[in-house]
């Protein structure tokens, strides 16, 4: 009798198992249809780019969130470009291309990815900024803990807060990741990344996560919130209040966490997580545009002094 319930249980656990990663990989199939990816093995328009301008000019690395890419930053460095600054955005690994580099992924390759892209930058210009969105502004935390040769820190819905749940799932990804290798990095019911219903079907984000991603996420995630403290340089930070991934509460205390003297929070309202391409977005790139104008002239008085 044992026995013929312990293979009922083996039989019912195969089965569970199958139509999970069956409905895993319809949800990959799904992504792919949406986002086809190009002879360059990039999903079109996900390319990190450059605007460019002289050696002298003041410039900025932006780095995106996790399962998205360079084109949520697109017109932020647009605004910065035409106010006199270069602005390099790269793509990171295993983002804006399939979602099979994006189960390939690890912690270690997005940041060493921002190094490299702040070290070539510093060798052009001799002012350089720092700025990053969602898990990008983990990043940026993290860069900008690390060198405090940066004159100033910009983090936009930086995730500095991982869900309970979200965190657990990832914790054990390497347990349930083979019976369900994609899952939707958001409930569909739940509000949405960006709110804009033009901006949200141009959106080129996956909209899907894969174990190691997840992994990677959280490992960023508790590295950047280590890191706060460690951040000298002048932060701006600016967070929606109807953000549906960092509650006010998270937003508020990872805030207070930074170690920077020179530090402000503003708040912005009617966008959701994605505030670089929401509505209110103009707003949002005046606010770090005077930030980084403002530093950048103190500091040319200060030396001229």
């Amino acid at each position: 009798m044992l026995t013929l319930f312990l293979w009922i249980v083996v039989v019912a656990l195969i089965v569970a198992v199958g139509l999970a990663r069956r409905s895993a990989f319809r949800l990959r199939d799904e992504t792919s249809l949406r986002l086809p990816v190009g002879d360059n093995g990039l999903i079109t328009g996900a390319e990190g780019f450059e605007l460019r301008r002289g050696t002298d000019a003041p410039a900025i690395l932006l780095v995106h969130g996790g399962g998205d890419t360079p084109q949520t930053l697109r017109y932020l460095a647009e605004y910065l470009h035409a106010r006199g600054y270069s602005v390099r955005v790269p793509l990171l690994p295993g983002h804006g291309r399939t979602l099979r580099a994006f189960s390939e992924v690890v912690a270690d390759q997005w940041i060493q990815t921002v190094r490299n892209a702040y070290r070539e930058l510093v060798q052009l210009h001799s002012w350089v900024a720092v700025g990053g969105l969602s898990m990008g502004g983990a990043l940026t935390a993290q860069l900008a803990a690390e060198q405090h040769s940066i004159p100033v820190t910009v983090l936009l819905s930086p995730y500095l807060a991982m869900p309970g749940r979200i965190s657990m799932a990832a914790r054990f990804a390497r347990l349930w990741g083979f019976a369900v290798p994609y899952v939707r990095a958001l409930d569909p019911t739940a509000p949405r990344s960006i709110q804009n219903e033009a901006e949200a079907q141009r959106s080129l984000a996956y909209g899907v996560f894969t174990p190691a991603a997840l992994r990677a996420l959280r490992i960023t995630v508790a590295r950047a919130i280590r890191s706060l403290p460690m951040i000298e340089s002048p932060t701006l930070m600016v967070q929606s209040r109807d953000d549906n991934r960092i509650a006010p509460n998270a937003a508020q205390s990872a805030f207070e966490r930074i170690g920077a003297s020179d530090k402000q929070l503003i708040w912005v309202t009617g966008a959701g997580h994605v505030i670089t391409v929401d509505d209110g977005r103009e707003h949002v790139f005046e606010l770090v545009t005077d930030w980084l104008d403002r530093h950048r002239a103190t500091l040319v008085r200060e030396r001229r002094a």
